[in-house]
C-alpha cells in the first residue's frame, strides 16, 4: 500500500514538473514577446524559447543561471548590428539551435563573439549560422558540451581584425563535429583543454591556422579537413594527441605547412593525407610519436625535422612524388624511418618479399643545400641536381649517413 502511494506521488510530481516547462514564442507582432531578452527574462528553468522567422536587432542577450532551450526556424536572424556580443550564457543544461546570427562587432580590445559561454556544463550549440563574425563561439571554463553542424564565417581583412571561429579556453570533454569554418583568423583554437574530440569538421580559407592548439593534452582529431589556410594545423606544448583520418591539403606559403608539431610527446598520427602543402609535417622538439599509414603526396617537403626530437617512428607511410621526402637537421636521436614506400626508390627485390634489398636514403643533398641557401631552389629540375644527389648517395658527406630506410616497401601501403 505504501509503495503504491509513493508511486502515485512520484507520478504526480513528474507530471507537475513537466507541466511547468513552457514554450515561449518570440515574434515581431502578435506574440507575447517581441524581444528575445524579454522572453529570457520571463522564462523559468527548463522552458523553451521559440524564435519565429524575422530579424531581431538585439545584442548582449544574457542567459544567467537558467536551463533554457533557444531555437528558431528558417529565417530566424539575430542582427547584433556591430554592438558587442550576440548571446552571453552563464548556465548549465541548455541548448541554442537553428538560428542565424550576424554582424559581430570588431574590436582591438575585446573578444566580442556571436555566442559567449562562461562556466557552462552540459550544453548544445547546433545548426547555427554565423555571418560576419569577429569571434564565432567563445567558450571559457566549460565542459560536456556538443558543438555540431554549425557554419561560421567572417570578413576580416587581417589577423588583427579577425577572431577565431571556435575558440575554446580551459574547457574539457567537448565534442566539436561537423562544423564548417572559414574566412576567420583561426578556424578552431583550443588552449588549456583536455579530453576533447574534434571530428568531421572542415576548416578552410582561414588567415592563419585551420586548427591551433596549445597546452592541451589527451585530445583526438579525426576525419577533419584543413585546406587552403595560411597554415594547416599547429600543435604546441601538448601530450598524448591522437590525429587520424584527417586531410591536410593546399596549405601554401613561404612558412606554411600541413601540420606543425612543437614540443609534442607521446602521440599517434595515422591514416592522414598530406597533399599539396609547402611542407607536410614540420616537427620541432617532438618526442615518442608514431607516424604510420599516412600519405604524403605532391608536397614541397613531405617531412621536416628541425631538431630536438627523439624516439619517433615512421613506418608504413607512402611518400609519393614530393619534391623532397625528408629534411633533417641534427642527430638521428633514435628516430626511425623503416618500412615506408618511397616513390623515388629505384632498388630491387630479388627475393620477392615486398621489401627492397637495397636501403633507401630519403635525405637528398639538394634539400640540404636549399635549407642552407633557399635561392638554390631555382635549380630543382636541373641536371646539376641529379648529379649532386647521385654523388651524395654514393659517398655521403653532408647528409646523415645513418638515416636510412633499411626495408623500403616495393608497393604502396593500403589503409
Amino acid at each position: 500500500m505504501k509503495s503504491s502511494f509513493f508511486l502515485l506521488c512520484l507520478i504526480i510530481a513528474l507530471n507537475f514538473s513537466y507541466a511547468q516547462n513552457r514554450t515561449l514564442e518570440v515574434c515581431a507582432k502578435d506574440c507575447e514577446f517581441t524581444s528575445i531578452q524579454q522572453a529570457v527574462d520571463q522564462a523559468k528553468a527548463g522552458d523553451s524559447i521559440f524564435i519565429k522567422k524575422g530579424v531581431y536587432k538585439e545584442h548582449d542577450i544574457f542567459i544567467n543561471r537558467k536551463s533554457l532551450h533557444l531555437y528558431g526556424e528558417k529565417g530566424s536572424i539575430i542582427d547584433i548590428d556591430h554592438k558587442g556580443y550576440g548571446i552571453k550564457v552563464e548556465a548549465n543544461d541548455f541548448s541554442i539551435t537553428d538560428l542565424t546570427i550576424k554582424n559581430v562587432e570588431v574590436s582591438y580590445t575585446s573578444d566580442y563573439a556571436a555566442i559567449y559561454l562562461f562556466k557552462c556544463d552540459n550544453f548544445k550549440l547546433k545548426n547555427i549560422t554565423l555571418k560576419k563574425a569577429f569571434f564565432g563561439f567563445l567558450i571559457e571554463k566549460s565542459s560536456k558540451g556538443i558543438i555540431e553542424e554549425n557554419d561560421i564565417s567572417g570578413i576580416g581583412q587581417s589577423e588583427a581584425s579577425s577572431g577565431n571561429a571556435i575558440h575554446l579556453w580551459n574547457s574539457k570533454e567537448l565534442e566539436v563535429r561537423d562544423n564548417d569554418v572559414y574566412n576567420m583568423r583561426d578556424g578552431i583554437y583550443i588552449e588549456f583543454g583536455s579530453n576533447n574530440v574534434f571530428e568531421n569538421n572542415t576548416s578552410h580559407d582561414n588567415m592563419r591556422y585551420g586548427l591551433h592548439f596549445m597546452f592541451s593534452d589527451d585530445n583526438r582529431y579525426s576525419y577533419n579537413t584543413f585546406q587552403n589556410n595560411s597554415a594547416g594545423v599547429a600543435v604546441m606544448f601538448s601530450k598524448r594527441i591522437q590525429m587520424n583520418n584527417n586531410v591536410f591539403k593546399k596549405n601554401w606559403g613561404t612558412a606554411s605547412y600541413g601540420l606543425l608539431l612543437k614540443e609534442i610527446s607521446d602521440g599517434e598520427i595515422y591514416h592522414n593525407t598530406f597533399e599539396n602543402n609547402t611542407t607536410g609535417i614540420t616537427a620541432d622538439g617532438s618526442t615518442r610519436i608514431n607516424y604510420y599509414e599516412n600519405d604524403f603526396i605532391n608536397n614541397g617537403y613531405a617531412v621536416k625535422f628541425i631538431g630536438g626530437s627523439y624516439k619517433n617512428k615512421f613506418y608504413k607511410n607512402n611518400f609519393l612524388y614530393n619534391n623532397f621526402d625528408l629534411s633533417y637537421s641534427g642527430r638521428l636521436n633514435n628516430n626511425s624511418f623503416d618500412t615506408n614506400y618511397w616513390s623515388d626508390y629505384t632498388g630491387y627485390d630479388l627475393d620477392n618479399d615486398n621489401y627492397g634489398d637495397v636501403p633507401y636514403r630519403p635525405v637528398k643533398l639538394f634539400s640540404y643545400l636549399v635549407n642552407e641557401t633557399p635561392e638554390s631552389i631555382i635549380l630543382l629540375r636541373s641536371l646539376f641536381v641529379d648529379i649532386i644527389n647521385f654523388s651524395e648517395k654514393v659517398t655521403p658527406v653532408f647528409t646523415p649517413k645513418n638515416l636510412t630506410d633499411q626495408q623500403p616497401l616495393m608497393s604502396e601501403v593500403q589503409w
